[in-house]
């Protein structure tokens, strides 16, 4: 870990504005795309740089603008890493965004992200919060494999269940879906039924499979040589340097996808999902219980 002082820290996006608070990740799962190369890492990817200036930088840029918006965080770095818990540096910046009435869209896979329900659920009746999770195999064991150094789906279903409590709207990123490893039916049908008893509002699926380039592709194929002998050779027959690469099953699996969310109200289109993320009406009500 290391600190340095940006001289930004909200990046302008379609209808909202996103912030990442930390570079890198401590989570270590096989198949992150933050470790690509076109992300032009200087260091380690495991040592965690961290922008220690990020609360000043956020309160700047909130006071100065004239519209309220949804901020994002987590899109390319965890804001509940393990160094959060001794920095505080997320919730401090929940707080800021409380202070002047914006609203504010998590991506995670730490049930850390609990320490600061209170300050979540004040957002969200006050202006609006959704926090997104991803979730990607219901095994505990696999889940060990492939994302070693975060707690497991089990537990991140318990998350979403305590944000559902609270009326906080929630959106699963059930993705990705690796192919020979934890693209079966059983997989993703165990997943999307927790996903129904906690009510998720939505869940975003990119086609059932994964993507590689230069950079996590090494990473990946590395970790799934120690851990699955011999299926590297079967990707870099199958696929070769593809970007995409789909699940042979992906066809099966996304009509199973389909039907579980369209039979229980869940939005289901990546835009649907994104157009309800990034928007921060004038007059935002807290879902009721009686909407999950």
């Amino acid at each position: 870990m290391h600190f340095v002082n940006a001289k930004g820290i909200l990046t302008r996006n379609s209808g909202f504005e996103g912030m990442n608070i930390y570079r890198g990740c401590s989570h270590g799962c096989i198949y992150c795309d933050s470790r690509s190369s076109c992300y032009h890492f200087t260091h380690p990817f495991e040592d965690i740089e961290v922008k220690e200036n990020a609360p000043e930088l956020l309160e700047s840029a909130l006071r100065s603008k004239r519209k309220k918006c949804m901020i994002g965080t987590g899109s390319m770095s965890d804001p509940y890493m393990h160094c959060e818990e001794e920095l505080g540096l997320t919730r401090r910046c929940l707080e800021i965004i409380l202070q002047y009435g914006f609203g504010v869209c998590v991506q995670t896979k730490s049930d850390r992200i609990l320490r600061d329900i209170d300050l979540l659920d004040e957002i969200n009746k006050k202006a609006k919060c959704v926090v997104q999770m991803t979730l990607t195999t219901y095994d505990d064991d696999m889940c060990k494999i492939i994302e070693p150094n975060v707690c497991n789906t089990k537990r991140r279903i318990e998350v979403l269940g305590e944000m559902q409590k609270r009326g906080i709207p929630t959106v699963v990123w059930l993705t990705p879906i690796l192919p020979f490893i934890n693209d079966t039916k059983e997989n993703i049908t165990a997943i999307l039924s927790e996903c129904v008893r906690v009510g998720v509002k939505g869940i975003i699926d990119f086609g059932m499979g994964l993507t590689l380039r230069e950079g996590d592709r090494e990473y990946y194929y590395n970790a799934i040589d120690k851990y699955f002998p011999g299926l590297k050779d079967h990707y870099i027959k199958r696929y070769g340097n593809s970007y995409e690469l789909a699940s042979p099953n992906a066809k099966e699996l996304k009509e199973i996808f389909f039907e579980i969310c369209r039979k229980n109200g869940i939005m289901c289109k990546p835009d649907e999902c994104f157009k309800y993320m990034n928007e921060l009406p004038d007059k935002y009500e807290q879902m009721s219980l009686f909407d999950l």
